[in-house]
């Protein structure tokens, strides 16, 4: 066995290949890469069991980051740890009656948003088993004084849009072997969860960021709204607006932007996200955003207004997204049914079965104003003026002088 070290070594290295095979559009790539992840994580798993073998104290299990499953989790487990060791498990898993609980979605949500920045700043819902959801694109106060009439209603509902939750599909597959079975419901879920994970954010970090909403969310980048013309399927970039400081006026300037709603109605605007690329936050953002004290130490990320800057490596090198977080919405969850399926699709070891789990889901900002895209290849580092009490009094003296 690998110790852990070296596991997660393999585990960067594999997710490389995952995002490079996403970025080249490479099925066959990326499906190699994820059965190397599949194998990292059984191994990193078993590495874990064995270590924790004499110590069934469920206390000290949680504590060590195996989860206690509810009563329901552990009839799901059950039943398809039995399916999947019978000898016709595609039937089996069929005849399985018990769907996947929506709390172990709401872990793998809860994963993603301790780990991923991007994930935890927008709106991302479970909507396990819905297919159309209605959101609130307007923001603003709806209701409306005055005579009740069709001219209300109608501003009432031009406030709401819904949004297709099946019309984009993430499927993962799960290569389990014979001896995670034997593991039992608790570390068969900790496997789930962990694959669940690092495929959901894998595949939507793209979609959120620049997707084209072709069989894919509408990303930050994309223009969206009335007026927009979608190109079989594909929404138009936004034009990046070039930014060579973030002084205060010229970002409160931006900022006042995402402060009126597509319709022109202000909006409050109490935090906002600033998403670039990690060779741009190091070359372009960080010089750009630090500042050195009077006591000799710096201090990074300091900008005018409140703002979470996030390092994603789907933003194209010299631009940025700055926009409303919680205006975008990404909803997803498990298929109506919640079933694991047996799949025949792919070959592996002969000691392992492949099963297939199917996520439906859609993403997309609420209006066209929440997200700006920058081009911030030119952006200039910040520069400290400092003044000296001496220079201070001369330009006083001068401006006393031309005065008079």
């Amino acid at each position: 066995m690998k110790n852990k070290d070296v596991l997660m070594q393999e585990r960067g290295q594999i997710l490389t290949q995952m995002n490079e095979a996403i970025q080249k559009d490479d099925q066959a790539a990326f499906a190699e890469a994820f059965e190397k992840l599949s194998m990292n994580i059984q191994e990193n798993i078993l590495n874990e069991v064995q270590q924790q073998a004499q110590m069934i104290d469920a206390t000290v299990l949680s504590a060590r980051g195996v989860n206690q499953l509810t009563s329901d989790e552990t009839k799901y487990y059950q039943a398809i740890i039995t399916a999947m060791r019978s000898d016709n498990p595609k039937q089996a898993l069929s005849d399985v009656s018990v769907v996947m609980p929506k709390t172990v979605i709401d872990r793998v949500f809860e994963d993603l948003a301790q780990t991923h920045l991007l994930l935890d700043a927008i709106d991302f819902q479970n909507v396990s088993g819905l297919i159309e959801m209605y959101i609130n694109t307007d923001e603003v106060q709806l209701a409306t004084w005055g005579p009740l009439c069709d001219e209300i209603r109608k501003e009432l509902n031009s406030g709401f849009a819904m949004v297709q939750l099946a019309l984009n599909k993430l499927s993962a597959f799960l290569p389990v072997c014979k001896a995670m079975l034997d593991l039992g419901p608790t570390w068969l879920d900790r496997y789930v969860r962990e694959i669940l994970t690092e495929a959901i954010y894998n595949g939507l970090e793209e979609g959120i960021i620049n997707g084209t909403g072709k069989n894919m969310p509408i990303g930050m980048m994309r223009q969206v709204g009335e007026g927009v013309t979608v190109t079989d399927g594909v929404y138009p970039e936004k034009t990046a607006e070039a930014v060579k400081t973030f002084d205060a006026p010229t970002y409160g300037a931006l900022l006042a932007r995402l402060a009126k709603t597509p319709k022109g109605k202000a909006r409050t605007v109490q935090g906002v996200i600033l998403v670039v690329n990690p060779t741009d936050y190091f070359q372009k953002v960080m010089p750009g955003t630090t500042i050195m004290t009077p006591t000799g130490t710096f201090v990074n990320n300091v900008l005018p207004y409140p703002t979470t800057i996030i390092q994603s490596a789907q933003v194209p090198e010299g631009k940025a997204v700055l926009g409303l977080g919680r205006r975008y919405f990404m909803g997803i969850g498990t298929a109506k049914s919640g079933k694991i399926e047996y799949s025949d699709e792919y070959h592996f070891l002969e000691d392992e079965r492949v099963y297939l789990t199917k996520l439906y889901g859609h993403g997309l900002p609420m209006d066209n104003n929440a997200f700006m895209v920058l081009d911030i290849s030119a952006l200039e580092p910040v520069i400290l003026k400092v003044k000296t009490v001496t220079e201070e009094a001369g330009a006083q003296a001068a401006t006393a002088k031309a005065g008079k």
